[in-house]
């Protein structure tokens, strides 16, 4: 009996299932079908073997890559070879990819089936998925798909900007759109300017050039020699300037309102603006080639390197394809119809309009068109895996369909492919060489300007921070100011103009308060002053001015006063004490008298 097991791919792990034993074609039923929904019926016919959860959203990522591109990750393989029977005979696995089905049969050798009975299964397991999981919640697996999903388009869409081929295909798109549109306008344009001057008509035959003299022109009447020189300048040629001034004097032409007139020169200046346009976006188209690949527009020209890509839908694709189906690449439905009538195969598609083609004679057509087919698919490789894109194969490549293209003209032997890109290789590297060299200039040229804009915005900031802590010190240190200058100001006058003068006002302050604590002072004379005179010194040595601030004052007027005492004489000392005593007296016998 082979044993049914069925690999499920979630974003949050790879499940395996096992089906129970139930006959393949009663499942096929549609009441079993109907049973799917049904998550208790379900569960009888299908049971969870093992679950291999992702570690992180980057392994989730890696997984899935895997799963698309069809190939066997570590992780499935380990839950595979370690969860499924030995026998792998006895083993049918279910897989929803027949890619990843393919490689598991090559790989493991377990033999794999894809649609009918697993894909009822499948729509089943991806039903009820969080319930056969215990701990995972249906808001938990959604969040995991939805993460996985952004990360997966994310690594999709996340190329070198410089080599995205996206905008190829779009350009060369609108490019033969506009070709198109043009040359209706041009057409529209011709036909209706035409009913007032119909020999414009023969005389110009590109369309850009003709909307452009209809709007210059614009009433034939009106045209003299003083417009020729324009004219020579619309037409680059005199003699067809001379011929339209010959034409507008004998026309043939109805004439036409203003207001017919007005319509028709807008009409054409839109047209002369698309055809502007149209020149900007080959020039356009033709720098992103040069980017993207190089090797394929210096061999075949941008246009057609271009068309092909888009033909193709991507540059990588283009780069898949054999030879064989780049030659009769946009000739597809002419080959069926050969395939299905049995008639001949077309020989060229797209590269016809590659300029060998048409220069190779009718015989030859066929082998020039599978040999540039043939250099056209190594040297879109080349473009697409390639790390430094370069033109110089792209330029060999070229010189070898010319030395073909001669060999079947003059029979002259070309050279051989092997020696061709030996020289190739050599350039290449010289060419690689100079444009790393170029890349890192810029790179550190950048990195200077960066430089220099970072530390102009740090010499800017200090500035500005410098500035207002500034400020802030100023108005912060202001009021102080005041305070500290008045007592120092004093201090400063009194010790530099005389120290005998900062000494009297503290005797005066002092005597007062020893005067009315007794009379003992009348008695004590100029004995008590000597003894202050002498408790002076020993109180000034504690008053240090370098360990006082400028608060005290006080302490600095003894300093002065202490330096400056032994300068003075006895007989001064003695003349100061009895001015003192007699006016101690004189005090005391008033306050006497009050009493």
């Amino acid at each position: 009996m082979v044993l049914l097991h069925v690999l499920f791919e979630h974003a949050v792990g790879y499940a395996l299932l096992a089906l129970k034993e139930v006959e393949e074609i009663s499942l096929l039923l549609p009441q079993v079908e109907e049973c799917v929904l049904n998550l208790g019926k379900f569960h009888n016919i299908v049971r969870l073997v093992a679950f291999c959860p992702f570690s992180s959203s980057q392994v989730a990522l890696e997984n899935a890559n895997a799963v698309s591109e069809g190939v066997v990750h570590e992780d499935l393989r380990l839950l595979l070879e370690t969860h499924l029977p030995s026998k792998k005979k006895k083993v049918l696995l279910g897989v929803g990819d027949p890619k990843i089905g393919a490689a598991i049969q090559e790989e493991l050798g377990y033999n794999c089936q894809t649609g009918g009975v697993i894909a009822e299964i499948l729509r089943g397991v991806r039903l009820h998925f969080h319930n056969l999981v215990k701990g995972l919640t249906d808001l938990s697996a959604c969040k995991a798909q939805l993460g996985l999903g952004h990360s997966y388009s994310r690594a999709k869409v996340k190329f070198n900007v410089n080599r995205v081929d996206n905008m190829i295909i779009q350009s060369i798109s609108l490019l033969d759109q506009l070709d198109k549109d043009i040359n209706t306008f041009s057409m529209r344009v011709r036909e209706w300017y035409g009913y007032h001057f119909p020999e414009l008509v023969k005389i110009i035959n590109d369309n850009a050039t003709y909307c452009r003299l209809a709007q210059f022109i614009g009433n034939r009447r009106e045209l003299n020699e003083e417009k020729l020189e324009k004219l020579e300048e619309l037409t680059m040629d005199a003699a067809k300037a001379k011929a339209i001034l010959d034409a507008s004097r004998s026309s043939m032409g109805m004439d036409i309102s203003a207001i017919d007139l007005i319509n028709i020169e807008s009409f054409s200046s839109r047209v002369v603006s698309l055809s502007e346009y149209r020149q900007s976006l080959h020039t356009y188209l033709r720098s992103k080639m040069s980017q993207v690949a190089p090797s394929l527009s210096a061999l075949i020209g941008e246009a057609v390197g271009a068309r092909l890509i888009a033909h193709a839908g991507s540059l990588t694709n283009l780069a898949k394809y054999p030879a064989s189906t780049v030659q009769i690449l946009g000739a597809e439905k002419a080959l069926f119809r050969a395939l299905k009538t049995r008639g001949n195969t077309p020989k060229y598609g797209l590269i016809f309009h590659s300029t060998f083609i048409g220069r190779a004679a009718a015989k030859n057509k066929g082998r020039i068109s599978r040999y540039l087919a043939n250099k056209c698919s190594i040297a879109s490789r080349i473009d697409c895996f390639s790390e430094v894109p370069t033109s110089v194969f792209g330029e060999k490549l070229r010189e070898q369909v010319e030395e073909r293209l001669s060999f079947y003209e003059t029979g002259e032997i070309p050279r051989k492919n092997l020696d061709v890109m030996k020289e190739a290789m050599v350039q290449a590297e010289e060419a690689a060489a100079e444009i790393t060299r170029k890349l890192e200039k810029q790179e550190k040229k950048r990195l200077k300007k960066e430089k220099k804009r970072l530390a102009a915005i740090a010499l800017a900031s200090p500035e500005n921070s410098s500035s207002t802590l500034e400020e802030c010190e100023e108005t912060s240190e202001r009021p102080k100011k005041k305070k500290k200058q008045k007592p120092q100001e004093a201090p400063q006058e009194n010790g530099m103009e005389d120290p005998s003068v900062s000494s009297k006002p503290k005797k005066k302050k002092s005597f007062p308060k020893e005067e009315l604590v007794s009379d003992l002072e009348e008695t004590a004379g100029s004995g008590s002053l000597t003894k202050r005179k002498k408790s002076f010194p020993k109180e000034e040595p504690d008053s240090d001015p370098e360990e006082s601030g400028n608060k005290r004052v006080p302490k600095k007027k003894r300093k002065f006063s202490s330096k400056e005492e032994p300068l003075s004489s006895g007989p001064e000392e003695a003349a100061a004490s009895k001015n003192i005593s007699s006016k101690k007296k004189k005090k005391l016998r008033k306050l006497s008298q009050e009493n």
